[in-house]
């Protein structure tokens, strides 16, 4: 019998623990799949979104920001609904989730540098090709995975289902 709470929570990763983990999966041909949000109130679009960038390698990791970082981010003032923990725990149940860490910054630039995905991904609000830092489109870390000769990749989002268009029900 399996412990599924316990492969869930062993999930839940410092960067620390990641990059040991990200080096082990290296050594073993895997290929290393990096995105990062909210992920605030996990819905239809959120699921699809992760398996889809899960099929993009053979480890996905996916980077929470804190609630602090939710906070500065002015999406609202009751944001973020969840906790950070509880967020980390319903992102990692899923079971195409490999790692799921939290970053304090308003951007996982440096989580994005420490750990230099094979493939970073990001939702298809964002251009894979923008190059200039200060546009919207762009996708933060994207020139340093491009350099280290990883892919930058969009996925398309699943039109009517938004944690915003959630909420306001």
């Amino acid at each position: 019998m399996h412990d599924h709470w316990a492969i869930t929570k062993a999930k839940l990763m410092s960067l620390e623990d990641v990059l040991v983990h990200i080096n082990s999966w290296k050594l073993a041909g895997d290929k290393i799949v990096f995105t990062n949000g909210c992920f605030d109130v996990l819905h239809l679009g959120h699921v699809t979104y992760l398996a889809k960038a899960a099929s993009l390698g053979t480890r996905l990791v996916v980077a929470l920001n804190t609630d602090e970082s939710v906070r500065s981010l002015n999406k609202a003032p009751n944001r973020p609904i969840h906790d950070e923990e509880a967020r980390q725990c319903v992102v990692a149940g899923l079971g195409f989730v490999d790692a799921v860490l939290l970053f304090h910054e308003t951007t996982p630039l440096a989580t994005i540098e420490a750990i230099l995905p094979d493939v970073l991904v990001k939702g298809a609000d964002y251009d894979a090709k923008e190059s200039d830092k200060s546009s919207a489109k762009y996708i933060v870390g994207s020139d340093i995975v491009l350099k280290n000769g990883g892919k930058v990749e969009t996925i398309d989002l699943v039109i009517g289902h938004s944690t915003t268009r959630i909420l306001a029900k």
